[in-house]
């Protein structure tokens, strides 16, 4: 493995699930969240499911202007800056939550993240991370809100409390298990996996969601052996301006846990 420059900054937190023994580095050091946000607002749709607010099955209208947070001017989404052209054929349509939902996680779609978050709303999600132990992650905003990202208005995160949300999924302690497990579901379908699961064998299952933007590249985990045993793993990069390094590197550092992991 390279060595690193000295502006890299990467956070790791590693669960055995089984024993509750952690690997803690740089775990409390605060980053621009990128798409890992996706998670909490995940949390926050099944959630508000469980109230009674709205079924998964309820259909929403799909717009593509949103406000922003700062003063609430319009800002739409660009289609070319997301990783999702799909949901852009929906505008002016309705479409199911869940189908909304699973395109937030599955391809990172930035537009059925906006959708779901006014739907579902940012104090929310924040006051749901804080009922399980989150500490200092920041849900503030949907995503491409310029004026609020020049003004410093991000979410951000550190590998713990990413750490903390993927582990309380994989135990059913988000809603309910029953809810965890529709969630799991969702998350083991991910498309992007050239971070974490890139050198696991086939075997091993990943339930994942990834997040980069201009010199960051994260991926947060729970990793399921063939065996019945588990891990939660977060891995947070700063500083990296080429993605495929960063990717590279992250992968390389789930390998080096995967195999710590199957000598203990």
């Amino acid at each position: 493995m390279a060595i690193l420059p000295g502006d890299v900054v990467v956070g790791i937190a590693y669960e055995d699930l089984l024993t509750g023994n952690r690997v803690l580095i740089n775990d409390q050091v605060q980053m621009h969240a990128a798409s890992t946000m996706k998670v909490p607002v995940m949390m926050e749709v099944f959630n508000q499911t469980a109230q009674g607010r709205f079924a998964l099955t309820d259909s929403i209208l799909v717009t593509n202007k949103f406000h922003s947070i700062v003063d609430g001017s319009d800002y739409w989404m660009d289609i070319d800056e997301d990783s999702d052209s799909a949901t852009y054929q929906l505008v002016g349509r309705r479409a199911a939550i869940y189908d909304l939902t699973y395109a937030m996680i599955t391809v990172s779609s930035n537009l059925a993240t906006n959708n779901l978050m006014a739907l579902v709303g940012a104090g929310n999600v924040m006051a749901t991370l804080k009922s399980i132990g989150v500490r200092q992650m920041q849900v503030l905003r949907g995503v491409e809100d310029l004026l609020a990202y020049r003004q410093g208005l991000s979410n951000t995160t550190n590998a713990r409390d990413m750490m903390v949300v993927m582990s309380a999924i994989t135990r059913g302690h988000v809603v309910s298990p029953q809810a965890c497990a529709q969630m799991r579901t969702i998350l083991l379908a991910q498309q992007f996996n050239d971070k974490i699961p890139r050198l696991l064998p086939p075997d091993v299952k990943v339930a994942h969601k990834t997040g980069n933007i201009t010199a960051i590249d994260h991926d947060a985990a729970i990793v399921y052996l063939p065996d019945g045993r588990s891990y939660s793993l977060t891995i947070l990069t700063s500083g990296i301006e080429d993605h495929h390094e960063a990717q590279a590197l992250v992968a390389e550092l789930s390998q080096i846990v995967y195999r710590h992991y199957q000598d203990d």
